[in-house]
């Protein structure tokens, strides 16, 4: 089977390629002329502005080396996406690139890939449990969560000794292996603020437990963080937000603006997020959520298409984390990007400069 798919590959080299992506509810799917091989490509939602651009990026990648590409959005169900899969491996595609909705509910899919010799790619999230996983692509995580936990610091100026300063925390989705490394991150750097008393989280809700976000979902933490102002803060006031998520974000700066916040006599907090969606950073342009957390996700659509290619020809992809990544059954090798973070001062330069978004997307 592998060497079949090799044969497939080296035909690919000088196609020429027409880009196609059409989308059909749930599923979008992009072909090409080049006959080599094709690549299965399962998403969480269209509900989420970086994943509609991931698709469209890591369908044009494969194009351009000569490869079918099919891809298909579960939104945010995790059946769905299962059985989408499986509709994949029926139709012959060569590789997976899967970015789970539950990291926990593919075991018996990708049984059937692997009964079929049909390598999966684990995309932007750690899939658990299994030991058919080939590879895993995404951004340094626990870094995604200290850069969200050093701007906090940096801003309330608590290496300075300055405090106490009231904080809220929220995590991902509890089905999304990325929350922990997210948290975590976060935490190490916070924590031994929590612990001297400079950051107070008057809610009390503290472990990741207590402060997911299913889904990821902005009105979900928006009514969280409505019931925390109304149970808890009275007269006190909120300093700063741990959120990480841009969709999470503004979910809570809704809740915050609806209970006066915003004003010149009760500031906004600092709140943090991820992934640089559009809406949120017109909010940082406009002053109100702080900072984001950008992620370069054409970078990582090329490191997965890549990999997609490489593991057809026989070839190793290129790895630079081998053991971090143990999904609890074996440790998964894995590429990881850098993630940066952007606030008010720096977005031009970062997305701007960077191509990511023209100055008049962000009027």
């Amino acid at each position: 089977m592998r060497n079949r798919r090799a044969a497939l590959a080296s035909l690919a080299g000088a196609a020429s390629l027409a880009l196609t992506l059409s989308a059909c509810g749930q599923n979008s799917e992009g072909s090409s002329e080049g006959g080599g091989g094709t690549i299965g490509i399962a998403l969480p939602t269209q509900g989420s502005e970086r994943w509609v651009t991931e698709g469209k990026s890591v369908v044009k990648d494969l194009q351009t080396k000569g490869y079918e590409a099919k891809l298909v959005y579960g939104e945010d169900d995790p059946k769905n996406q299962v059985s989408q899969i499986q509709d994949l491996i029926k139709q012959g595609v060569d590789a997976l690139i899967i970015a789970a909705i539950d990291n926990k509910s593919l075991n018996g899919v990708l049984q059937q890939a692997a009964d079929a010799q049909i390598p999966v790619i684990s995309y932007d999230r750690l899939i658990l449990g299994t030991k058919n996983v080939d590879y895993y692509v995404s951004f340094d995580n626990e870094q995604v969560g200290r850069l969200q936990a050093r701007y906090i610091i940096d801003k309330l100026g608590l290496e300075d000794g300055k405090g106490p300063f009231n904080i809220e925390l929220f995590a991902g989705s509890p089905d999304d292996n990325n929350t922990k490394y997210f948290f975590d991150g976060a935490m190490a750097l916070l924590q031994p603020y929590l612990d001297s008393k400079q950051l107070v989280v008057q809610s009390g809700q503290t472990k990741l437990t207590q402060v997911t976000t299913l889904r990821w979902d902005g009105p979900t933490a928006q009514k969280r963080m409505n019931d925390i102002l109304a149970e808890t803060y009275g007269s006190k006031e909120v300093d700063a937000v741990l959120s990480p998520y841009d969709g999470i974000s503004l979910g809570v700066l809704s809740a915050l603006k609806a209970d006066g916040y915003g004003s010149g006599s009760k500031p906004l907090p600092i709140i943090t997020g991820q992934d640089a969606e559009l809406p949120s950073v017109k909010s940082i342009i406009a002053g109100e959520q702080s900072q984001t957390i950008y992620k370069d996700v054409r970078e990582l659509a090329e490191v997965a298409a890549d990999m997609a290619e490489d593991i057809l020809n026989d070839r190793t992809p290129r790895l630079n984390n081998r053991r971090a990544y143990n999904n609890g059954v074996k440790s998964v090798p894995a590429y990881l990007l850098q993630p940066t973070s952007v606030d008010k001062t720096n977005y031009d330069l970062v997305l701007v400069a960077g191509g990511y978004y023209t100055a008049a997307e962000l009027k």
